[in-house]
């Protein structure tokens, strides 16, 4: 595909995609397909020859909407939404074009200082105290993870090492995992799946404490449990109580 045609098809598909949210109401939320339905539709092997622009457009509306479950669609109820919009569609196809790997300053200054200003925006949507933020001049700021369970997990291991390196400076013959196996995190029984995941893969203890009639972790039955770990030798140092959105503190 050569740039006049890039430009021809790209206003088809704008067209296509802007036809398909304005009518997702019509069409059903969950598919009614068979695991399995595809592998028939398509040819077992890769094709060596390239079908023309049209073909795979059908293909679209004969092999891959049938098995679509349409998140926007004014029906759908499950989940949450997955906060798509016009201008985020036109923001992809820019940031397709440039194509950038932002994984360090220097492969692309504006990826990643673009990231931290804006997460310095929604800190202080937030209201979160000024020492969260990178234009604090401290060790504030974030990054952007690809799901809430990803956020879930990093931000634990963040902890997880934050703490190991305390103790070591603190008792440089300690062990780390003599360490780790003192650690604790805790959780409410309301919480995603993906936090008991997030201690399972970081390796240390989750303690799922109990909700209250409101399904909310409330600060004394943390506070109780918190004291009952460290009188048994333990060491308190991750708090997550993600639900339909999450919170998360280092102790």
């Amino acid at each position: 595909m050569e740039a006049d045609e890039f430009r021809r098809r790209g206003k088809e598909m704008i067209d296509y995609v802007a036809d398909y949210l304005e009518n997702i109401r019509e069409r059903r939320v969950l598919p009614k397909v068979q695991p399995g339905y595809l592998r028939s539709m398509i040819p077992d092997r890769a094709p060596e020859n390239a079908e023309n622009w049209e073909e795979l457009m059908k293909d679209v509306e004969r092999v891959i909407m049938p098995g679509v479950t349409h998140w926007h669609s004014p029906h759908f109820h499950a989940y949450f939404p997955t906060a798509n919009s016009y201008p985020a569609i036109c923001a992809d196809i820019l940031s397709d074009a440039i194509g950038c790997i932002g994984f360090t300053w220097i492969s692309s200054p504006a990826c990643t200082e673009l990231e931290v200003v804006m997460l310095d925006w929604l800190g202080q949507l937030l209201q979160l105290p000024s020492e969260f933020l990178a234009s604090s001049g401290g060790p504030g700021g974030g990054v952007i993870q690809g799901t809430a369970s990803e956020a879930t997990f990093i931000a634990l291991l963040a902890a997880k090492s934050q703490v190991i390196k305390r103790w070591k400076e603190e008792d440089p013959t300690c062990e780390v995992h003599t360490i780790v196996s003192r650690l604790v995190a805790y959780t409410s029984d309301q919480a995603h799946s993906s936090v008991e995941r997030a201690g399972l893969l970081g390796q240390v203890t989750m303690r799922m404490l109990p909700s209250d009639e409101d399904c909310s972790l409330r600060g004394v039955t943390l506070q109780e449990a918190i004291q009952e770990d460290k009188a048994n030798g333990k060491i308190p140092f991750f708090v997550s109580n993600k639900r339909k959105y999450f919170k998360q503190a280092h102790l």
